[in-house]
């Protein structure tokens, strides 16, 4: 898919399965109207956050190449990110949080190339390139929150899901893509955010994915950084909204000081948040983060790790202590003591130790399942992987040899060993064997006619995690949308007010246009009398020029304030932009 895409040496490293969410931004999709909400909100939004937002938001704006004017092109923007380290890639809307996240590790931006209706040029449910652009490009100038941006999607893509994310996330996807869109009927709304609700309520016992994905969104979206008393803001849902940065910013909305209590605070993506939490400073981001993984079963593993991921129903990982991984879809445990003794896969598997395939050991090796007893033996202190080529000659633990293994809990291997595979420190990390028989005290767990049994050494599982240890493993393009983004239509009467719109935006750069700005104004007032935007970029055009044709829009404006209340506000704030820019020129 990236042949229609600029692309770099960062673009280059991202694997297959990142690159199936990828689509090319085709530029000439964006309407003059389009690009004039764009400017609109980026007028707006600077002239503000140059006040309550970050100082890293402004200077990275210019580092980013971010036009006030203009809408980003994605070419243009990865020629300047790469300069610090960073690239950028064009999505359809939402995408699973874990690809999103593993994105972010291999420090690519996703932006949803779609742009918000003029309706909702305040907030949007949905992401566009608004809040993409405007908002997380800058920030990620800032050198200590990118790097922790890199390391929060290099952890998060880890975080164990449970079987409901993902049912929550399409449901999440499909309201904010039918709230976006135009003409969508309320009673096909409210359907759409019953679900929600309810998928919210029997969510059950939160994931890991779902807490990293809460602390993600109180950081990286709606994140307010400095003390609760004076916070600026950073977090791009903020900064990419008109309304919400000026509400968050009142006593109507609580300030928390930010902790790893965050993680069990829930959101509702499409409204605007009751609480928010302030960080000191972008370091205390990335000592909460630490905190919060030394929780996750990446680096606790064990038995509460594989029990993740069996209730994960997804493709997952354990490590043991020998290094050997292996990743599958987990379905069984056997526990002794609260430690797991024996786990079981189901389906295609794959072995790998350093997150690169063993040879051999491959799905097409493993295309069952694998099962394997962990632990120690009983009745011998010293774990295999522990024993010298000494210890083990004096166990019998070598090729040819007719071995009889006990484990804890009554778990029995019995067969001949074939060869042994070790790792980079010469420990074995896996043992072969025919004529293999493996019992569950009365229970059969493998049996010598299924072909030869390959055994895991390992005292104990160090680590469990979401996805394959090693991508190649298996065949991950598999995405498929249950809906996508709903384009906006364009009848004759959306076609015409776009021409005026064009031109309008050709006279403000200097080229040929269709309509003079008096005869734009005076077709507006005749066939478009909803629209109010296009007579403030008029007015911003002639209030220096034209005293009888600003009046005139002035009043214009006045009666569509009066006949639209809900954007009196809207048309205030570009009249007052405009006006206080005129005297400080």
């Amino acid at each position: 898919m990236l042949e229609k895409i600029e692309s770099n040496e960062i673009l280059d490293r991202l694997p297959a399965h990142l690159k199936q969410f990828i689509k090319p931004q085709d530029y000439s999709e964006y309407s003059a109207i389009n690009q004039a909400v764009w400017r609109y909100v980026m007028r707006k939004n600077v002239d503000y956050l140059s006040k309550v937002a970050h100082k890293s938001y402004l200077e990275g704006l210019k580092q980013t190449g971010i036009s006030i004017d203009h809408i980003p092109n994605m070419y243009g923007m990865n020629r300047i990110l790469q300069e610090i380290g960073w690239a950028a890639v064009a999505v359809d809307g939402f995408i699973p949080p874990a690809a999103f996240m593993e994105f972010q590790a291999f420090n690519v931006l996703v932006i949803a190339s779609d742009i918000r209706q003029i309706d909702h040029i305040e907030y949007t449910p949905a992401p566009d390139i608004i809040h993409e652009g405007a908002g997380h490009a800058p920030i990620i100038a800032n050198p200590e929150y990118a790097e922790y941006l890199r390391r929060f999607g290099e952890i998060g893509c880890k975080a164990i899901s449970n079987a409901k994310d993902y049912e929550m996330y399409e449901a999440i996807r499909h309201l904010s893509i039918i709230k976006e869109a135009e003409d969508t009927s309320i009673e096909e709304i409210k359907k759409a955010e019953d679900k929600v609700e309810y998928l919210q309520n029997n969510m059950g016992e939160p994931s890991e994915m779902a807490q990293i994905r809460n602390l993600h969104w109180w950081t990286v979206e709606y994140g307010l950084i400095g003390t609760v008393e004076e916070p600026k803001i950073y977090g791009a849902g903020l900064l990419s909204s008109i309304g919400e940065s000026a509400w968050c910013m009142t006593d109507k909305v609580k300030k928390k000081p930010y902790s790893i209590e965050a993680a069990k605070q829930e959101f509702d993506i499409t409204k605007p948040q009751p609480q928010l939490y302030v960080t000191p400073d972008f370091a205390h981001l990335s000592s909460v983060l630490e905190e919060f993984a030394n929780t996750m079963a990446l680096r606790r593993g064990g038995l509460e790790g594989i029990r993740k991921l069996i209730n994960s129903k997804n493709i997952g990982s354990i490590e043991l202590s020998t290094g050997l991984q292996i990743s599958g879809n987990f379905t069984n445990v056997i526990e002794h003591g609260n430690d797991t003794v024996y786990f079981q896969t189901t389906g295609e598997t794959a072995l790998s130790y350093r997150n690169k395939e063993l040879v051999g050991h491959g799905t097409h090796n493993h295309s069952e399942g694998f099962g394997s007893p962990i632990g120690k033996l009983i009745g011998i202190n010293l774990a295999i992987e522990d024993m010298s080529p000494r210890d083990l000659k004096a166990y019998d633990i070598y090729e040819g040899e007719k071995i009889s293994f006990e484990f804890a809990g009554g778990i029995k291997v019995q067969g001949t060993i074939i060869t042994g595979t070790r790792n980079l420190q010469g420990k074995i990390i896996l043992i072969s064997l025919k004529d293999c028989t493996v019992t569950d005290n009365d229970a059969v767990l493998f049996q010598p006619e299924w072909g030869n049994y390959d055994m895991a050494v390992g005292k104990e599982i160090v680590s469990a995690f979401a996805g394959p240890a090693d991508a190649l493993s298996f065949n991950l393009i598999t995405h498929k949308p249950s809906s996508t983004t709903i384009k906006s239509k364009k009848n004759s009467e959306k076609l015409e007010l776009e021409t005026l719109y064009e031109s309008v935006r050709n006279i403000r750069d200097g080229e040929n246009a269709k309509f003079s700005l008096q005869a734009t104004f005076d077709l507006i007032k005749k066939y478009h009398s909803q629209d109010w935007l296009l007579a403030v970029e008029i007015y911003e055009l002639v209030i220096d020029k034209d005293a009888l044709l600003s009046q005139e829009i002035k009043d214009y404006l006045s009666q569509v304030k009066k006949n639209r209340t809900e954007v009196a506000h809207l048309i205030d704030g570009g009249i007052e932009l405009i006006e206080d820019s005129l005297v400080t020129e």
